[in-house]
């Protein structure tokens, strides 16, 4: 009972999914039709056409609920939670083809007798529902057909129906918490003029600022959360063809962006001289390790295993200001290697620059500038990614455009999308979609931004304190203080860690002191470059004989 109703589960979860894609998919070319410059009367015929379609696909979804409110009558889930907290279904990554857009949910329908009866039904005949009709109207508002970026999406089955929650509580499947323990702070009263002014243009890496300006997040923490999609690795290392591994690969470095789209409001935590973070995800099946190795310049490092992949990259960022912007300039390489039977790929590719604007006025809103180019070195098979920087007079923003180029230097392979929405492989309308990201938590608006991956990171229950040691970020007070929601705690906590770490290199700098990492070693590549390499002592301690035995810095 347990294993067929999970199938069946999993199943209509998946159906349910591509429905959605369906209305974004017509909601894009709504947006492209209104904005072309075609006569009044063929906009008007491309719209009918479309509303046509979204009823269609709300009329797919009708039936689909129904078929399985059918399945969940017939099966007794009272004892369930377990098998399906350890199951792999994901919530928040898709992988999900032009086929699966456009096909499967018909085809689903139309195996059983039961759905025939379901097909001669009013809403089937276009006699539409309230639900259908409501979802198949288009508005002027962007929230009436939405992406999966909100909630908004799902609202109208999630909400009056509860289907997938009739499956699986989606929030829980993880086992960690939900949301944070406060709210964001009120900011208002923060004057950043007055404390940005006099540094316009140079490197604030060495400025203090206030902890209001903070998420209740480490930079090392961030590090962790580009594994938030690590499916899309696990997908990668599945496919025979190596320009359709690259593709995922790119998805995957596309996908380290998604959540900076509600993130603009705020920065993380500077991590201190000693500090790490580690994060093990069963249900993901990976392990992380992460370490600040030099405090100036400051360079975060971190390193990630599965049985499919080997992640780990070394990271500078640059931070200025110039007046009403701010601007992060990531130094450094992210490398990759997938772990296939015959032979492993080594993908190695770049960061591009985030600029956030409206420092002082009106939305914060963050955009990203530059070439991502990924490069396979073992094939010499690349992956070149332009994300488009938007002009004054542009509406258009996050868009990407690249191409998978081969041995030779020809396009095999073109990509495009938005680094906050999707990205699709191919030419429209045929293009398939590679990856989206899942929706947001509810008011994640009031919580930083933060995805559900986001929201775990910082969590520390009694049973994970024994094994951690001294310096993971999770102890921090400061970063601890401001997710409780206590900005004035959290404010004179910083300033006394930061105190502490200057009398510490003030003490090193005197006694001409070289600081040495304890789970990281530096060396130079292949290109001449400093890099930095994980000895795999962290999980050989924490296997035997534990952190409790061990002498560590006192950081905080």
């Amino acid at each position: 009972m347990y294993n067929d109703f999970i199938v069946f589960a999993k199943d209509i979860h998946n159906k349910l999914q591509s429905i959605i894609n369906t209305l974004n998919v017509e909601r894009d070319r709504l947006k492209t039709a209104l904005e072309s410059d075609s006569d009044s009367n063929g906009t008007q015929a491309v719209i009918t056409n479309l509303q046509n379609s979204l009823v269609q696909a709300v009329q797919q979804n009708n039936e689909l609920r129904v078929r399985l409110n059918n399945i969940h009558a017939n099966s007794d889930i009272s004892e369930l939670t377990e098998p399906v907290m350890n199951s792999s279904l994901s919530y928040n990554s898709l992988y999900v083809s032009a086929s699966d857009i456009f096909f499967d949910a018909e085809e689903f329908i139309s195996t059983n007798k039961e759905n025939e009866e379901i097909a001669n039904s009013p809403e089937r005949r276009g006699e539409a529902s309230d639900t259908s009709s409501e979802a198949g109207s288009i508005s002027s508002e962007e929230g009436s057909v939405s992406s999966e970026n909100s909630d908004g999406a799902v609202s109208d089955y999630n909400n009056q129906h509860n289907v997938v929650e009739d499956i699986v509580n989606i929030k829980n499947m993880t086992g960690r918490r939900e949301k944070l323990p406060c709210p964001k702070p009120n900011t208002e009263g923060l004057s950043l003029w007055s404390l940005l002014r006099k540094n316009i243009g140079v490197d604030l890496s060495r400025v203090s600022m206030p902890v209001a300006l903070n998420e209740p997040l480490n930079m090392l923490q961030r590090l962790c959360e580009e594994l938030e999609y690590s499916e899309l690795l696990d997908k990668a290392v599945e496919l025979e063809d190596p320009y359709e591994r690259i593709i995922y690969v790119a998805a995957f470095a596309i996908s380290s962006y998604g959540s900076s789209y509600y993130r603009a409001g705020s920065k993380p935590f500077n991590p201190l001289l000693g500090e790490t973070y580690e994060c093990v995800r069963e249900d993901k099946g990976f392990r992380f390790i992460a370490e600040q190795v030099s405090h100036h310049p400051p360079v975060s490092v971190c390193h990630a295993e599965s049985k499919n992949f080997i992640f780990w990259q070394d990271l500078r960022i640059k931070t200025k200001f110039w007046g009403k912007s701010m601007e992060f300039q990531p130094l450094g390489h992210v490398n990759l290697k997938i772990l296939r039977p015959d032979s492993p790929d080594h993908y190695r590719w770049n960061k591009v620059t985030t600029c956030v604007h409206n420092l002082f006025s009106g939305q914060r809103w963050a955009d990203l500038s530059g070439e991502l180019k990924i490069t396979n070195l073992d094939r010499n098979i690349t992956c070149k990614l332009t994300f488009v920087k938007p002009n004054y007079w542009s509406a258009k923003r996050n868009e990407v455009v690249g191409s998978v180029i081969d041995e030779r230097g020809n396009v095999v392979r073109k990509l495009f999308g938005k680094w906050n929405e999707a990205l699709y492989c191919g030419v429209p309308p045929s293009a398939k979609c590679i990856w989206r990201p899942g929706t947001m938590p509810e008011n994640y608006e009031m919580y930083y931004g933060f995805t559900r991956f986001a929201i775990e990171l910082n969590e520390l229950d009694p049973e994970m304190v024994k094994h951690l040691p001294k310096t993971d970020t999770r102890f921090r007070p400061d970063q601890r203080l401001l997710e409780e929601g206590d900005l004035a705690g959290a404010e004179s906590a910083k300033l006394d860690v930061e105190q502490k770490q200057r009398e510490k290199r003030k003490q090193m700098e005197e006694l001409n002191i070289q600081y040495e990492p304890k789970w990281f070693r530096s060396k130079i590549d292949f290109n001449g470059e400093e890099t930095w390499e994980f000895t795999g002592k962290y999980w050989e301690v924490k296997k035997n004989p534990g952190f409790s035995g061990m002498s560590f810095e006192q950081l905080w």
